[in-house]
């Protein structure tokens, strides 16, 4: 792997687990988008799959699954720093705590739930992109981008919402409204996989031949 790669690999990497921990972080809010209710990481979480699928395409399976791994280690991090951040006892002139706690200390419930949803759903999305592109013999990048993202997407929102929400709010309707909201973004990032992962092969190769 040479430089280049090295750093658009690693760029890669850090938008991925930024996208994770912002997503986890914010999801506990259910927010309106174009008339459906979802959870307001799913913007952030949509662009996890964008990565995993160039990871896919341009470093291979080996590759992705690992960039996984190290996505599931963070949120637990994450998620223990959380709760022991607020734990710990506040200072005496400062009044934040339950509103830092309604933000920040996710319940165990929306914690299992990202846990078990990103496991699953990523794991899923990175087989069935091979899958294809094995089907396919390496045609046809849209096919697997959106067929892949759109399933495990679903797959997603299926655990996610019903692990976290259930009982407590409408589970079918934010199910629903999240996958299709996550539908639309995964063919609207159509193009972006597209130049993401022509522009590293391209710079791959001139950097190869210089």
């Amino acid at each position: 792997m040479d430089s280049f790669d090295r750093k658009a690999l690693a760029l890669l990497l850090s938008l991925f687990i930024g996208g994770l921990v912002v997503a986890a972080l914010i999801s506990s809010k259910i927010i309106m988008v174009a008339g459906f209710a979802v959870p307001a990481g799913v913007v952030a979480y949509s662009i996890t799959f964008i990565i995993s699928d160039v990871v896919s395409e341009v470093w291979g399976k080996e590759c992705a699954n690992e960039i996984v791994q190290c996505g599931f280690i963070t949120l637990v991090m994450t998620s223990a720093i959380a709760w022991l951040a607020v734990a710990l006892p506040a200072a005496p002139f400062w009044n934040g705590q339950e509103s830092f706690s309604a933000v920040i200390g996710s319940t165990p419930r929306i914690v299992a739930a990202s846990l078990v949803a990103y496991l699953v759903s990523q794991k899923h999305d990175i087989w069935l992109f091979h899958f294809l592109k094995s089907r396919t013999n390496g045609k046809h990048l849209w096919l697997r981008n959106n067929a892949s993202t759109v399933i495990s997407q679903l797959i997603d929102s299926t655990i996610f919402v019903s692990i976290a929400f259930w009982g407590i709010l409408p589970v079918g309707e934010i199910i629903l409204g999240q996958w299709l909201v996550k539908m639309a973004i995964a063919f609207i990032d159509t193009p972006i996989v597209y130049m993401l992962c022509y522009g590293i092969r391209r710079k791959t190769q001139l950097s190869q031949i210089a």
